[in-house]
Formats: C-alpha cells, structure tokens, sequence
C-alpha cells in the first residue's frame, strides 16, 4: 500500500518574520505576549505568516485584514469552539509553521441595494444572510443565474454559505456541511413558513444568486456578509469571488477538510 499523499507546506523555508495578532482577552494578550517574547513581531505588510491568538470570529476578522497582503494565517486557539484554529502548546511555533498544511478559501462577494437606492459591498468567509428586522416574516424571491427559482419564500431569513462556514450558522439552521472540496454552496432557508417543506439547495460555486425583497415597506430585511450589516435592503447578490483567496494553516491530520468530515458524525 503507498503512502498518503501529503499537502505541500506552505513555505519553501522556514518562516522568520511574523505578526501576531490577539483577540481582545486576557488570555490571547498574555500568550502574544509570550510568543512575541520568544519569536519577536513585525507588521503585517512585511511578514512571512500571521499568527492569530483568539478564536473563530476573531480569525474571520483577522482573514479580512490579511487579504490584501497574500500572507497565510495559523490560528491558535484562545477562544472557545476554535473550529478554525489550532491547538495551544509549548512545542516549536517555527516548526509547527513549517509543517502546517494549507486550506484555501475564496469568500462571497455580496451585493447589496438600499431603500435608498445606495449600494453596498462586502466579502464574506463565512456566508451572508438575509434576516427579517420586525416581528413580521420577510417575502423573498430567489434567482439562480437569472432564472427565477423560487417566486416567494416566507421565512425568517436565508443564508448563503461557503464550505468552510457551512458548520457555523448555516448548521444551526439545519443546513448541510459541505466539504471545501466540493465546490457547492449551501442555501438555506431559516425557519421557513411557506413552502414549509423547502428545506434548501445546494448550489455550485459558480452560481449567481439574486434575492429581492418583496413587500419591503411592511417587511423591512438586513443583509450581512461577515462583519457587515446593511439595513432596509430590497435586493442582493452573491456570488464566489475566485479572484480572491486566504490561505489558513492547520496542523498535520488536523486540517479544514478533515474537520468538515469530523463534524458531520460528531454527536
């Protein structure tokens, strides 16, 4: 029997220069403190690797900051759930860097119109979803590549995942765990009412997704994408942005895809 294919690392040598970046914790300042009294710090336009002391959401915060410079990010887990990140211990940062095994993730770009006719844009790694803002359900038409799916969906809400936040709230809402090898994004509907037996979609990554607000003025909705939030919209539009990519490192047998596998027989 041969061997198991291993991931390239994701650094040719060992890394020298490194930034890190703790959550606002006491227990993420006092281990960057520690690590940066051991490895030194340097800023993130001139490191080799971000190394991120928090957990998930302050990973996902940290991704969005590092995009722009097309440095990986290794996480290590000051949070609670550290679905994204790696363990914390005393072995060797430097050498737990070189050997990490990369995970690639291409974020949702999404679209959004106002009331006001302004629009706004965002990118998210782990979905955007539509959420009603009073008490009443919100009325939703879905597209997919401009082909009219759904003509109306009452619901609480809707998400669009990617695979890597397909175990976050996605999952909550009874969505399906994707595999990051599967180039499919979830759409799942939160608690909906009418069809009550729509359950969702699997859509590939390729897709074009449209939603449009109906009866806004009665059933006012927000759309977010990660961190941001925009109020009284009347469409929106997602799509996978494949010309922009954050690149996480994970420990040896411990990575994103096994995870994602891990989760869905987890009790």
């Amino acid at each position: 029997m041969s061997a198991p294919m291993q991931t390239p690392s994701c650094f040719p040598k060992k890394p020298e220069r490194i930034a890190f970046l703790a959550a606002p914790t006491d227990i993420a300042r006092q281990t960057r403190e520690k690590l940066i009294g051991r490895y030194g710090d340097c800023p993130l336009e001139t490191a080799d690797v971000a190394v991120c002391l928090g957990g998930d959401g302050f990973l996902l915060e940290v991704l969005h900051r590092v995009i722009q410079f097309g440095i990986p990010v290794y996480g290590l887990n000051c949070g609670s759930v550290g679905f994204l990140l790696n363990t914390v211990s005393d072995q060797d940062l430097i050498s737990r860097l070189t050997k990490a095994q990369p995970s690639e993730l291409h974020p949702l770009r999404m679209k959004a119109t106002g009331r006001d006719g302004t629009a706004h844009e965002g990118i998210a790694f782990n979905d955007v979803f539509l959420f009603r803002q009073t008490r009443q359900a919100v009325k939703i038409r879905i597209e997919v590549d401009n082909r009219v799916r759904l003509p109306e969906l009452i619901c609480d809400g809707i998400i669009v995942a990617t695979p890597a936040g397909s175990t976050a709230y996605n999952l909550s809402a009874h969505g399906p765990i994707v595999p990051l090898t599967a180039n499919l994004l979830p759409l799942t509907p939160i608690s909906a009412f009418r069809p009550r037996r729509w359950r969702g979609a699997l859509l590939p990554s390729s897709a074009s997704v449209r939603f449009t607000l109906l009866e806004q003025d009665k059933r006012p909705c927000a759309a977010v994408a990660d961190f941001l939030e925009v109020r009284d919209v009347v469409g929106v539009t997602v799509d996978e942005d494949r010309s922009l990519k954050a690149t996480i490192l994970f420990d040896p047998d411990h990575g994103l895809s096994e995870r994602i596998i891990a989760e869905q027989f987890a009790e």
